[in-house]
């Protein structure tokens, strides 16, 4: 059954200040004689709050930091994996076995002991490294499945392999290792954006008083309109703050200026990892695997949109209900005053805690939740994010020393002479605060900051 909106609610603010049929009480349509009509209806006071809260900030808030930064860009490091692995092609013949790596560039050396799998036909073998040229390896193969010497599991030519090192192997009064294996790692980089907004209100439109108490989520209350449009300003500005973190790209096709920045979902889309298949107990468990293959870090955040969100307890709840010898959606008394919780906020599954949380930007209809059908940059619609828990140690190529830092965190511009964390002022002539002659009152809201996603290899999306 689909859920139809009614076709007088207002989901567009109006461009600009003006008197509409949206935003001012008509009388008309409440009987015929409206306006003419000798006794004013009863009016409400209160403005009805029917969208609840309508700010969406707050995520960064809870999995990230914020933190200073000097500098037209931030730089870091990230550790490369410790062991060796390589993908190549095996090469069949008569006489030795070798294996052509896909890269010249490796640090396999001599008298290593190598593990050569094959996906595709499901086979293993181990072998030693005679002798190197470039990217072709030289092997000697150990036993498989009862064959020995130069045998290697029955590969064909050409098969695709992937090598691992397991360890080296030499003879009696051999020379030691012949070269070094230097630390492998990789240096991202960000930059900040400027982000901009304003709010103006003419000095004569200050003195005048509304009809309805109005509130808002900066804390605004009272009668003047204007004190509630700068409230909604303010507020809709701080949430451009965190979606400009989370969706910003850099720039990809032509122009000069502005260049972007990397958000949070082009660094998982470019670095991370995405599933798009059904949130059930096997896809997770699918997660769970590639989680392993990565930095394998024990807590994680899932901030998730209503369907996975439900889907999420739903399966949890079929592995605890009566049938399976548990008890649905954990423990309780039955007690007739007692509302049944069918929701979960956190759970283990292997050697991993997982905590899950709605995410409203993703469920706000003039947002990520727009429609059911909303595509992002991977043709399908977003339903959440995980995100690891702690900090990372990582090397701060301007600060010169190793640092610990949440692996989201936020870095804004700021020195001694200026700080653009968040900062606002006033021009103009109205409001106690004279800077020019014209007759308004201008609130001015800027901030220059950029998203740092370290170790976004173990970030997931989910699509």
């Amino acid at each position: 059954m689909a859920v139809t909106l009614g076709s007088d609610i207002n989901i567009v603010p109006a461009p600009k200040l003006q008197t509409t049929g949206q935003n001012y009480i008509d009388f008309l349509s409440s009987g015929t004689k409206g306006w003419a009509q000798q006794y004013m209806p009863e009016i409400y006071e209160a403005e009805v709050e029917r969208y609840g809260k309508r700010t969406i900030s707050g995520f960064l808030e809870a999995v990230g930091a914020e933190e200073a930064m000097a500098s037209d860009q931030v730089v870091w490091s990230e550790q490369g994996r410790l062991h060796l692995r390589y993908e190549g092609t095996h090469v069949t013949g008569t006489g030795a076995k070798t294996i052509t790596l896909s890269t010249s560039d490796h640090a396999i050396r001599d008298n290593d002991m190598i593990v050569v799998a094959c996906n595709a036909k499901n086979k293993v073998f181990k072998a030693h490294v005679t002798s190197i040229a470039g990217a072709v390896l030289t092997v000697a193969c150990y036993e498989f499945a009862g064959l020995s010497g130069s045998n290697s599991a029955g590969l064909a030519n050409a098969d695709a392999v992937s090598v691992f090192v397991y360890g080296s192997e030499y003879g009696k009064g051999a020379v030691g290792r012949d070269a070094s294996i230097e630390p492998e790692f990789k240096s991202f980089s960000n930059k900040p954006i400027i982000i901009k907004d304003k709010y103006n209100v003419d000095g004569s439109d200050t003195a005048q008083i509304g009809w309805v108490e109005v509130t808002g989520e900066e804390g605004q209350n009272g009668y003047l309109w204007y004190l509630k449009a700068e409230g909604d300003t303010r507020a809709r500005f701080t949430d451009y703050l965190e979606m400009a973190m989370i969706e910003s790209e850099t720039k990809k096709t032509h122009g000069t200026s502005p260049e972007g920045t990397e958000g949070l979902l082009q660094a998982i889309t470019d670095r991370g990892m995405y599933t798009g298949d059904a949130m059930n107990l096997t896809t997770f468990d699918l997660v769970l695997t590639e989680l392993d293959k990565q930095g394998a870090i024990e807590e994680n955040m899932m901030y998730l949109d209503r369907t996975h969100s439900l889907a999420v307890d739903d399966f949890l709840g079929d592995l605890s209900k009566g049938s399976n010898g548990g008890t649905a959606y954990g423990l309780f008394n039955n007690s007739a005053e007692m509302a049944l919780n069918l929701g979960f906020t956190g759970f283990r599954r292997g050697s991993y805690d997982f905590y899950k949380s709605d995410w409203k930007y993703l469920n706000d209809r003039n947002l990520r939740g727009l429609n059911t059908e909303f595509v992002d940059a991977n043709t399908a619609r977003l339903h959440g994010v995980l995100v690891p828990a702690g900090v990372s140690s990582v090397y701060d190529e301007n600060m010169g020393k190793n640092i610990k830092r949440p692996f989201l965190h936020v870095r804004y511009r700021a020195s001694q002479a200026d700080d653009r964390r968040f900062k606002t002022w006033i021009t103009g002539s109205v409001g106690g605060n004279v800077t020019s002659d014209k007759d308004v009152m201008e609130v001015h809201y800027l901030s220059e900051r950029c998203l740092v996603v370290q170790a976004a290899n173990n970030f997931v999306k989910f699509v």
